[in-house]
């Protein structure tokens, strides 16, 4: 069953980590009027500016989304270890 935590632990990272990355492009569309740069589009010329801007805003969604994700599967796997030693 450990490893059924992990691997339930490990898709909600992966489900959070997606759901982050529309979320903080929708909103950099919306408050900006442009696309995120991503690096691969070359016909939009992007500023070093936004460029680092938007690594910065990325890179701190992500970090919030890993440690609320490892919390919540910690979390999971206490509480399911303390209904085991009620059984």
């Amino acid at each position: 069953m450990n490893i059924f935590i992990k691997l339930l632990g490990t898709g909600i990272s992966l489900l959070a980590g997606f759901v982050g990355t529309k979320l903080v492009d929708t909103v950099w569309e919306k408050s900006t009027g442009k696309k995120p740069p991503k690096g691969h589009d070359d016909d939009i010329p992007t500023t070093l500016r936004s460029a680092l801007t938007f690594a910065l805003v990325s890179a701190s969604v992500s970090a919030i989304i890993q440690v609320l994700a490892n919390r919540g599967t910690q979390r999971a796997v206490t509480r399911f270890a303390k209904s085991q030693d009620i059984v």
